[in-house]
């Protein structure tokens, strides 16, 4: 199954609102094998010293890219408003750990 890259950057001062629903949206990240997703990697984007967190990072495995448009539009830091711009990538890895866990 292709890998795809999601790269969410959040809306400015909305840390307090990321927080406010992290647990809704960790529950739902952990849902998804049932969805026909496997999350590879997930966690947030951090700002250069590290204390403040600016977006999310996934490398997920699914069927299509729909599947993946699905996965954003339904993530709770979407519809809550959390994330400002989200780019979806079809992402083929070359190098590295991530290699010999999935493909």
């Amino acid at each position: 199954m292709p890998l795809f890259a999601v790269h969410a950057i959040d809306r400015p001062s909305t840390l307090q609102l990321r927080l406010d629903h992290y647990a809704a949206h960790r529950a739902f990240v952990e849902d998804q094998e049932a969805q026909g997703i496997t999350v590879i990697v997930s966690g947030p984007l951090q700002s250069d010293d590290g204390e403040v967190m600016t977006g999310s990072l996934f490398v997920l495995e699914a069927c299509s890219r729909a599947a993946i448009d699905a996965f954003v539009a339904n993530d709770p830091f979407t519809k809550q408003g959390v994330w400002a711009e989200v780019r979806i990538s079809r992402f083929h890895p070359r190098k590295g750990k991530i290699l010999s866990e999935t493909v």
